[in-house]
């Protein structure tokens, strides 16, 4: 119990620090899962855990070392690509289109997200998103949330493709098939993206109000300094568009694909593209020095995740949390376990990595729910809705990516996204609960 009550203290904790900005997402991420665990260990009789601190917490940044290997090399690509101007014709293109339009280039994001959500992975569309649109919100001075916010909640609904990690884990934990998890859910997931198009529309509506935007006016000049994530315009490389756009079409296959694992394909594709486009050694050092210091606060966050998530795996918090939630189920929901489920996803997806709650409590709380003549699919849908506000958890590395692209703070976009999220989920549990896919 106590280690179960600490883990979701500590959680609280830190999303209360860094949403009020008391620390950074980096310290916290480190020194509230120390205290905790120290804590435990001193003045609450677990003698094991301090001993082994230094082994937990190598254990989560070795899981975690993967991650930001990859988001180190893909910031250092795209940051390369941006130098190089690989997008400056996609970011004209998109501007005369909009007629910097705050509510069209938001509605245009939002659909952006979704069409490169199609590949499962998150960093990808992150990536893609910030690349093609970062430029094109800055020219016209909208607010640095927008981007980040649109792009997250639209991932979190595509997220359940069945080739994505929470449904695929899904279907291996109950052994059942994409038809029967993924296909019934796939109206409510449509509705959550409408869904997160109307907020789109809103936040653009907002954006047209602040900016004083009056549609069919003409677009204001701006410098040029001003317009690009690029100052240095001998760094460009226009000679080489159809030559980088084909390395990037190549990498962008084989990420695809899964050739080879992420990290490695942004360590060749990162040397490939420095040579082509900067032979000049001093060249390199610049923008590797450029593009290095960008990604340094985002892979710190990411390896200073790996000891929270390692303390909270290490010292068995999280089969603790678990544990108290599913056994604390009142007998009185029995017949209700799935509606109970889909709420109660909203609350594990977020606070639990999504191996503990798919491999942990889910395949529990579906032996539970035979008793009521409840299948393991229908258990499966309402287990997935609350995926709507899971990559906004801090133990998703790559959401600190989309922070880290962006230049926001990790708790201004929990403050801007999660209530949209959770509305995501509902909207999705709603749809499914109308269309009798998870049963009342």
């Amino acid at each position: 119990m106590l280690l179960a009550i600490s883990g979701f203290l500590m959680v609280t904790v830190f999303m209360t620090l860094i949403m009020t900005k008391r620390m950074s997402a980096m310290t916290a991420l480190v020194v509230i899962p120390i205290l905790f665990a120290l804590g435990l260990g001193l003045f609450f009789n677990f003698p094991d855990i301090v001993p082994s601190m230094a082994k937990i917490m190598r254990d989560g940044i070795v899981k975690v070392a993967p991650t930001g290997i990859m988001i180190m090399f893909a910031i250092l690509y795209f940051g390369t690509m941006i130098s190089v101007g690989l997008f400056d014709p996609l970011i004209n293109g998109i501007m005369k289109a909009t007629h910097g339009d705050p509510l069209k280039i938001t509605i245009g994001t939002a659909l952006l997200a979704m069409l490169v959500s199609l590949d499962g992975d998150g960093s990808t569309t992150y990536m893609v998103v910030c690349s093609a649109m970062l430029a094109v919100h800055r020219r016209v001075n909208m607010s640095p949330l927008i981007l980040p916010t649109v792009a997250i909640l639209m991932n979190c609904v595509m997220n359940l493709l069945p080739w994505g990690g929470p449904t695929g884990r899904v279907m291996a934990a109950l052994a059942q098939e994409s038809g029967q998890i993924f296909v019934p859910l796939i109206p409510g997931m449509a509705v959550a993206s409408i869904w997160v198009l109307c907020i789109a529309f809103l936040l653009g509506k907002k954006e047209r109000k602040r900016l004083h935007y009056v549609p069919g006016a003409p677009m204001p000049e701006v410098k040029e300094s001003e317009v690009s994530m690029v100052e240095d315009v001998s760094m460009k490389r226009p000679k080489l568009f159809w030559v980088n756009l084909l390395l990037t079409a190549t990498l962008m296959t084989l990420l695809v694909k899964e050739v080879f694992s992420l990290n490695v394909l942004f360590i060749i594709a990162t040397a490939i593209a420095l040579i082509i486009n900067y032979p000049n050694l001093k060249d390199q050092q610049k923008i590797i020095a450029e593009h290095g210091a960008n990604a340094m606060p985002v892979v710190s966050m990411v390896f200073c995740a790996g000891i929270f998530m390692g303390i909270m795996s290490g010292t068995k918090m999280v089969d603790a949390m678990a544990g108290l939630l599913v056994n604390n189920i009142p007998p009185s929901m029995g017949p209700h376990i799935a509606v109970f489920t889909a709420l109660t996803s909203l609350p594990f997806t977020y606070f639990l990595t999504n191996d503990a709650y798919y491999f942990g409590i889910l395949p529990v709380l579906v032996k539970t729910a035979a008793a009521y003549g409840i299948g393991p699919a229908e258990m499966g849908r309402a287990a997935l809705v609350g995926q709507g506000s899971h990559l906004l958890s801090p133990l998703v590395p790559s959401t600190y990516l989309l922070v880290g692209m962006s230049g926001i703070n990790f708790g201004d976009l929990q403050k801007s996204a999660l209530l949209w999220a959770l509305g995501s989920s509902l909207v999705m549990m709603l749809t499914a609960l109308t269309l009798g896919f998870i049963p009342w």
